[in-house]
């Protein structure tokens, strides 16, 4: 009797597969979780609760035969109903009635891995920031003095052949400081002042719009039209969501469609580097294109990190620069037909 007050009760998700892993019961938590009814649940198998799972579903068919139980962390789950979690599972094999079942315990670890990811990616990004600083300062001085012996030299110059050799110097040295310049970010304080959320989003869909005259992009739009104007830099805004937003198109561009939405909400009372703000407008900008690569989605917003051939990896770095001037943070959710940049910013009126 007291087993099942504890067990209905309780805050994780428990469920009992079978042999062939279908569901045989789940407690209300997993009726929570994935938000079907235990009549529902009693009709699919593990597998078919999921859309996209990182679990390894080799290994959980082979533990009821081989009697072996596991714990896999950090697995990344979406539901039926398209919710994505972190998640800690269980699996220990269980006998009843001389029948061999698997108890399933799904711990949700999204909070706690939302706030050591934010915590990790500020000390990483500063850390980075800081070397990055060391090195320009390094690169520049020499290269300032390597462009101005370029511009003697081509002006003592008769010759075209070799005047054309020092146009190449001074060409390529412009080339670098500008690079370093891109990976120190904006140089420039934040222009503050009353800005409207949805006109700079407008700006930036009307601007991805017109590189998609030969594509089969198309853009939806979720607005909360309860979120009020409120002071920020709009430049630096503008150019926070163009970077993500121009990411989104690329990648869906590289597979020939897809569609991007911009969504927009207000929270109250959200956290953010430590920090809780009475209310934050979050904007989401989401693609259905094929994900982001899983080894590369811890340093994302990292310098110099990309999947593109030909790209610098230093768009999302700018992105998460600028809306940390804002005091806000940028968080990403991706899997296979799914990508949501998540932006917070604290609304300051």
């Amino acid at each position: 009797m007291f087993s099942d007050i504890i067990i209905n009760n309780i805050s994780s998700c428990m469920l009992i597969l079978d042999a062939e892993l279908k569901v045989m019961y789940a407690n209300p938590a997993a009726e929570n979780f994935f938000n079907l009814s235990i009549r529902r649940l009693n009709e699919l198998s593990f597998d078919q609760l999921f859309r996209y799972s990182s679990l390894d579903l080799e290994r959980v068919r082979q533990a009821v035969p081989t009697q072996q139980g596991f714990t896999d962390n950090e697995v990344s789950l979406v539901t039926l109903d398209e919710q994505h979690s972190m998640a800690e599972l269980t699996f220990n094999p269980v006998i009843k009635d001389g029948n061999n079942y698997l108890l399933v315990e799904i711990h949700a670890i999204d909070q706690l891995k939302r706030v050591s990811q934010e915590s990790f990616v500020q000390s990483q990004m500063h850390a980075s920031r800081d070397l990055i600083r060391g090195l320009a300062h390094e690169i520049k001085n020499p290269l300032g003095g390597i462009r101005g012996a370029a511009q003697l030299l081509d002006k003592m110059l008769t010759d075209n052949d070799l005047k054309e050799c020092t146009q190449i110097i001074i060409t390529q040295s412009d080339r670098l400081r500008n690079l370093v310049d891109r990976l120190l970010g904006p140089n420039k304080l934040p222009q503050r002042g009353l800005g409207n959320l949805h006109k700079i989003i407008e700006d930036v869909r009307a601007l991805i719009e017109l590189e998609t005259e030969d594509s089969k992009v198309t853009f939806a739009r979720d607005y909360d039209p309860s979120i009020p104007d409120f002071i920020m830099d709009e430049e630096q805004i503008h150019q926070a969501f163009l970077n993500i937003a121009r990411n989104a198109f690329q990648a869906l561009q590289a597979q020939g469609q897809g569609k991007i939405t911009f969504k927009t909400r207000i929270a109250s009372q959200e956290t953010i580097g430590g920090q809780r703000h009475k209310l934050v407008a979050i904007i989401n900008i989401i693609d259905n294109g094929p994900g982001i690569p899983e080894h590369i989605r811890d340093t994302l917003f990292y310098p110099m990190i990309t999947t593109k051939s030909d790209g610098t990896g230093l768009g999302l770095s700018i992105a998460q620069t600028l809306v940390n001037q804002h005091a806000g943070r940028i968080h990403c959710e991706s899997w296979p037909g799914h990508t949501e940049f998540s932006v917070y910013i604290p609304i300051e009126l």
